[in-house]
This record gives C-alpha cells, sequence and structure tokens, in this order.
C-alpha cells in the first residue's frame, strides 16, 4: 500500500480550460473521430469491419462524458451554503464517494473512494454538493496526488470552513493492465487544511471516525 500527503495548487478554473480550447481551436467531433479511427488502425484491427464501424462515434461521445469536469466549476457547486445550522459546529464527514477518473499519463482509469470532512464555521453546504466536487474533479485527467488536494483546497476556499480533510483510496489501471501489472494495489493519498493540518489530534479523530465505520 502506497501512501503520500501533498499539498497542490488547484488546476485552471473550468473558464482558463475551455477559454485555452478555444483559442487552440477545439477539435470538431468529425476530428475526433478521425483520430479514433486512427488509433484503432494502429491497433492492428480494421475500423470498417462491423463491430468498430460506430466505435469512433461512441468513443467520441463517451469522452465528452468521462472528461465534462473541464466544463464545470466546482466552486459554484459549493456556493449555496446554510446558516440556519442549529449552533452545530462539528465535523461533517461524507465517506465512500465513488468515483472513475483517468490517469493523466496513459489515460487508463483510476477507479476509487474519496473520504472528505471539514468542520463548519457557522454554515454547512448541501452533502450532494461536496459529491458533486468529488465527480467534477475526477471527470478530468488526474493523478491521484493532485485530485486530493484540489478537492480539499476548493472547499476550504469556498466554504471557508474550521479545516478540511480528504482522504481519496483507489486503484489504478496503468499500474494494474499494464507496466509492472498488479492488480489489487491500493494508493492512499491525504490533504488536510487548517484545524486538520495543525491539530494531530484532528486528524487522528477523522481517521478514527473512518475506521469506525468500516464495514
Amino acid at each position: 500500500m502506497d501512501a503520500c500527503v501533498k499539498n497542490i495548487p488547484l488546476q485552471t478554473s473550468p473558464a482558463q480550460d475551455l477559454s485555452s480550447l478555444q483559442t487552440n481551436q477545439r477539435p470538431s467531433a468529425a476530428e475526433v473521430e478521425a483520430a479514433v479511427g486512427v488509433l484503432l488502425r494502429w491497433t492492428g484491427d480494421n475500423p470498417e469491419r462491423e463491430g468498430l464501424i460506430d466505435t469512433p462515434k461512441r468513443v467520441a461521445k463517451a469522452y465528452r462524458e468521462m472528461f465534462s469536469g473541464y466544463e464545470q466549476d466546482p466552486a459554484e457547486e459549493l456556493g449555496r451554503t446554510f446558516e440556519e445550522v442549529e449552533g452545530y459546529d462539528d465535523m461533517v464527514l461524507i465517506r465512500d464517494i465513488s468515483f472513475h477518473s483517468h490517469c493523466e499519463h496513459h489515460m487508463v482509469p483510476i477507479i476509487g473512494k474519496a473520504h472528505v470532512a471539514y468542520l463548519p464555521d457557522g454554515k454547512v453546504v448541501g452533502l450532494s454538493k461536496i459529491a458533486r466536487t468529488v465527480d467534477i474533479f475526477a471527470h478530468r485527467l488526474q493523478t491521484q496526488e493532485a485530485m486530493t488536494a484540489q478537492i480539499a483546497h476548493v472547499i476550504q476556499d469556498v466554504l471557508q470552513p474550521r479545516g478540511v480533510a480528504v482522504l481519496i483510496e483507489a486503484e489504478h489501471m496503468c499500474m494494474a493492465m499494464r507496466g509492472i501489472r498488479k492488480q489489487g494495489s491500493t494508493t492512499l493519498t491525504t490533504t488536510f487544511t487548517g484545524a486538520f493540518r495543525d491539530h494531530p489530534e484532528e486528524q487522528a479523530r477523522f481517521m478514527m471516525m473512518l475506521r469506525g465505520l468500516s464495514r
């Protein structure tokens, strides 16, 4: 089991991403489909055979879905908060948020779960917004380390809680399907901000809650 802790800045905003794509003339659907056809020929298969005739269109459509995170802004998802919390100021933990992402090095899947906690400072956010934030970053080309930090920092920046804790555990198909080919190897990454970073007892409580609720 590998584990690492990193503080990595957020990637460029979706607006900047889209602006960059427009500046670089984002390829048309026809160009994408043609590129998929080239890849099919490169594998040694025949893109004209029955089973592959519509594959370029299917791949282009699938890519728009799998990488839709570039067109979404996590800050907007987190923007609506609730201040009627009856004085609640203890940890909010959302665990086992399943996700699928893609490694930016080989463009193969990363499959895992995210566990996200924060310490409210007078306001909370809808629980589904945390899960959607995870999905937005997952639907981009990623490294697990960067994704962990991005989730933590955007929650910290938008909600301004007393602290955020994010732990991601995932299996990387670039290790399972190619190269070293080690199936079942899990990588853990964590990012802590605020009170979770500055007070080890809060980190310990976060980890204890995860272990205590594990099946």
